[in-house]
């Protein structure tokens, strides 16, 4: 047993220092990017991806997103036809909307035999697809990085997305096992209780500093994936090095994500007068909530797996989060605070933040008082 003595962050813990700017306007900062990879393909869009969870990674997310610049990772639930009716559609790989942006969606997958197969199947119909996400909960076993290897071989022309881990070695290990880019994040999730359960983790934002240092000096990439709630925790994920920045919870309870929208009534404690019956009445409001859960909970399990495995036990929360429409307002509402926080420190597009980055460590990032 050891202990490592020396401080590791969250994206609460701290915040950006301000410095002098020759920018106009927010409206100049520029936050697409363009990555080219190990294969010589590239990406070029704004590098923010909604995650691979029931209510988020569904098609209509993908193609709302896309027409707004940014990329999705898709459910693994989906069955083979439905991924070869959506990749296969040749309309989905031209300009969207004439912003001449990739249309960016990920396959998904796990590293099961079914998992492959169902890949080699779908993309013998759908030779398009160009992303592939390969996701486990926990990637530092040995089978997981020897999947990464095998899939690369077999697969040489496709991208490799694979995580999830929080450490700089393990991102290596699957950069050299022929992952382009590793997601990082155990545990930081809205949804996710393995920090709990399991007592296993690495604060983010020092998880995101760390591994994309391992990335960056092997020519690959990674995604801080979890552990965002405000469009600043977005901006810190950048300014600390990420690549890609991934999102759950602040994607949750869109139309785009499907999902039942329940109607709640509360009391709100006032009463009104009725005249006819001159009595006193409670004032009833309502409010609409969609359910949203982790990928690795009880009900997620019931809903894809037959119920949870008796040597297992939930992972992930099961919530209800506000409805919130449309996913263009939020998506406006992210971008908009990325572009406000390059302005604060000086950086002309997203590509500059992290260099442009000084971190101010903090007991409290924001007042309080009037937080719902």
């Amino acid at each position: 047993m050891r202990i490592e003595e020396d401080v590791k962050l969250d994206y609460s813990d701290v915040l950006f220092r301000p410095k002098r700017s020759t920018l106009v306007s927010r409206k100049d900062v520029d936050l697409d990017r363009h990555y080219e990879f190990a294969n010589r393909e590239t990406f070029y869009n704004i590098p923010i991806m909604a995650a691979n969870m029931d209510g988020v990674g569904t098609f209509e997310m993908a193609d709302a997103l896309a027409e707004l610049g940014l990329f999705t990772c898709l459910l693994k639930s989906y069955t083979v036809a439905q991924y070869v009716d959506f990749f296969d559609t040749d309309d989905k790989w031209v300009e969207v909307h004439q912003l001449n942006r990739q249309h960016c969606a990920a396959y998904t997958m796990g590293i099961s035999d079914e998992d492959h197969e169902k890949f080699r199947m779908v993309y013998e119909q759908a030779p398009q697809i160009k992303y592939v996400c390969i996701d486990v909960a926990n990637g530092y076993t040995q089978r997981f990085a020897e999947f990464v290897k095998q899939f690369r071989n077999l697969y040489p022309q496709i991208i490799i997305i694979a995580g999830n881990v929080c450490t700089a070695d393990a991102t290596q290990e699957l950069i050299l096992n022929g992952a382009d880019v590793v997601k990082v994040g155990i545990g930081p999730g809205s949804v996710c209780t393995t920090r709990i359960q399991t007592g296993v983790g690495y604060p983010q934002l020092s998880a995101v500093i760390e591994c994309a240092d391992a990335a960056h000096g092997l020519g690959g990439f990674i995604i801080a994936d979890g552990g965002c709630n405000s469009a600043g925790d977005v901006a810190k994920a950048f300014g600390a090095g990420a690549d890609f920045v991934m999102l759950g919870g602040m994607l949750a309870g869109h139309d785009e994500g499907g999902g039942e929208v329940i109607t709640k009534y509360f009391s709100t404690g006032e009463q009104w007068f009725d005249k006819k019956k001159e009595s006193y009445n409670p004032v009833i409001t309502n409010q609409k909530f969609v359910q949203f859960y982790g990928m690795s909970s009880d009900t997620a399990n019931q809903k894809h797996s037959g119920g949870l495995k008796n040597y297992r036990s939930s992972e992930g929360r099961d919530v209800q989060v506000p409805y919130r429409g449309s996913i263009n307002k939020t998506v406006q509402d992210i971008l908009g605070g990325l572009r406000s926080s390059c302005t604060y420190v000086g950086a002309p597009g997203l590509k500059q933040l992290s260099k442009c980055t000084t971190f101010i460590r903090c007991n409290d990032t924001h007042n309080r008082v009037f937080e719902k």
